[in-house]
């Protein structure tokens, strides 16, 4: 099933307007969702708004947004307050500036979309863009359903890659957790040349595609399971060995890598046997 755009406007950069859709580059639908059911007849909850000081239910027209400024203390804010400062939804993603890729900090990063060009004749702008913005992020503004979005934009493979930004303010400095100042700033080298060994064995490309949600698969089965009528027994994981000293564990971690690609090879240079279906004898016609 093709992909549905969840928006359309223009990608504006100077005087260079494109029209672009937006998709979302995440499924939702990947991730098993539950619903919570009334254990006596199964039936779905309802949630309902309900004041505890009136003990009443509240409709939706009877709700006000209010911020807490002192502990059970509220200051009430209209829509005509927060109109005041909605920015007005404009179907333009404004490029502000430009940058390299490398300087966008992964914890910034809220929420990943793609870009494509509307329509064929957008496409050719689109693609110069693109190859021009090579190695780059574009740094932008999108004002959206009533709230500003910062985004940063890179090119990937044929399209565009849009990631919705946390603001400054958002993002807590590292600074801030205690646990941190505690980290010895002088460690041993020995230690560190055992674990530069250790992390060496495991190294890879970084293909991210080989990997998949045991989790989500297991779920699935016992779902499946449960519908067909099925019981479903799972296997309890090994705990794995205690190990308090940190050099006889990077020591462990790779004797246990060096045996693994041991065995590995001596089941490599086993010849293959080719195994051959016999037939079965012919049986003698009678005479």
């Amino acid at each position: 099933m093709a992909a549905r755009p969840t928006w359309k406007g223009f990608l504006k950069i100077s005087l260079v307007n494109i029209p672009v859709r937006v998709f979302p580059a995440t499924d939702a639908a990947a991730t098993i969702s539950f619903n919570q059911l009334h254990r006596e007849c199964s039936t779905r909850i309802q949630q309902k708004r309900w004041c505890p000081t009136c003990q009443v239910e509240v409709a939706n027209t009877d709700l006000v947004k209010g911020y807490e400024f002192e502990k059970g203390r509220y200051v009430v804010l209209e829509d005509e307050d927060i109109a005041k400062v909605r920015p007005e939804s404009t179907r333009v993603i404004n490029i502000v500036q430009f940058a390299d890729a490398a300087v966008i900090d992964p914890v910034y990063v809220e929420r990943p979309y793609y870009l494509a060009p509307d329509g064929t004749v957008a496409g050719e702008a689109f693609a110069v863009i693109r190859e021009g913005m090579a190695g780059k992020a574009a740094i932008g503004k999108l004002a959206l359903y009533g709230r500003e979005y910062l985004v940063a934009i890179q090119p990937r493979e044929n399209g565009l890659v849009m990631y919705t930004l946390r603001h400054a303010s958002e993002v807590r400095a590292m600074g801030a957790i205690d646990e941190l100042k505690t980290v010895p700033a002088k460690i041993k080298p020995d230690e560190v040349k055992l674990a530069r060994q250790v992390i060496g064995n495991f190294e890879t490309g970084g293909d991210l595609t080989q990997y998949k949600d045991d989790y989500q698969e297991q779920l699935r089965a016992i779902i499946d399971a449960k519908v067909e009528g099925r019981e479903v027994v799972t296997q309890e994981e090994e705990a794995p060995p205690k190990v308090v000293n940190l050099m006889e564990a990077l020591r462990q971690s790779l004797d246990r890598v060096s045996s693994s690609r041991k065995r590995t090879a001596k089941i490599s240079e086993q010849p293959v046997r080719k195994v051959v279906a016999k037939a079965a004898p012919k049986k003698r016609a009678r005479a």
